[in-house]
């Protein structure tokens, strides 16, 4: 199983500190070996994917901002197209229209309650690759915290995703082992990439995912112009695809 980056100061897997930096890298290099994204003439298409069990109460409203200015910081290529995909409750699952407005996309983000439930991740990732097989989809972007299903099961559905090319960016909240061990072989099947975060790298998250939104929308020169504009991991970001 590959082994993902961890943005919080500790790995215990291996007993040994990993600076956030360091993390940040080793995350952006997993970017660069994904996918690129199709020069079809269309807009690019993002699905972005929450966890919206009880689970993550506690850090929704902080997660909710981060991932609106995310979507902000796309509305400007004026090609990205996202939907907004979450579970909760009981087997409620939810996906919006592919939307271009980042606020009419954070009114339906906001609206959204967290419920107790199981996750239903294997059912997201059909949706998704459902999905592209009507229209290509750039990237799946998921937000969760934990795993509670039958990991070969998911496995098999995030093998399927990988052969349409569409890469799943898996960011997960508290670095629960066996959800991390769940979130590193979807990453690796889909030629994505696997990235922990806590309340501690919330400024590394909010970077990283407008570089991966920027580049599902625009492809390269988006990417390095955004990244000439930021500085940071969106400028480490094109380092890296620059050298894939």
């Amino acid at each position: 199983m590959a082994t993902g980056p961890k943005l919080p100061n500790s790995d215990t897997s291996s007993g040994t500190t990993v600076s956030p930096r360091n993390a940040v890298d080793a995350f952006l290099r997993q970017v660069a070996a994904a996918p690129k994204p199709l020069a079809t003439g269309a807009r690019g298409r993002l699905l972005f994917a929450m966890d919206a069990t009880a689970s993550r109460e506690p850090s929704w409203d902080t997660a909710c901002k981060i991932q609106g200015e995310m979507f902000r910081e796309t509305a400007a290529l004026g090609g990205l197209d996202i939907q907004l995909a979450y579970y909760r409750g009981f087997q409620e699952f939810a996906a919006t229209p592919w939307l271009s407005d980042s606020e009419t996309l954070l009114r339906r983000m906001t609206s959204v309650t967290c419920r107790g439930g199981q996750t239903q991740i294997e059912r997201l990732l059909r949706h998704a690759a459902k999905e592209s097989a009507s229209q290509p989809v750039q990237a799946l972007v998921f937000v969760g915290d934990c795993f509670e299903e039958d990991i070969d099961a998911v496995c098999h559905a995030a093998g399927e995703l990988g052969l349409r090319g569409v890469p799943a960016f898996i960011f997960h909240e508290g670095g629960e082992p066996l959800a991390r061990r769940a979130f590193e072989e979807i990453a690796r099947l889909t030629k994505g990439a696997y990235c922990a975060f806590d309340a501690s790298s919330a400024q590394q998250l909010r970077d990283l995912l407008a570089a991966v939104a920027v580049y599902a929308a625009g492809g390269r020169r988006a990417l390095e112009n955004y990244g000439r504009k930021q500085g940071g991991a969106a400028l480490m970001l094109t380092s890296r695809l620059g050298k894939a």
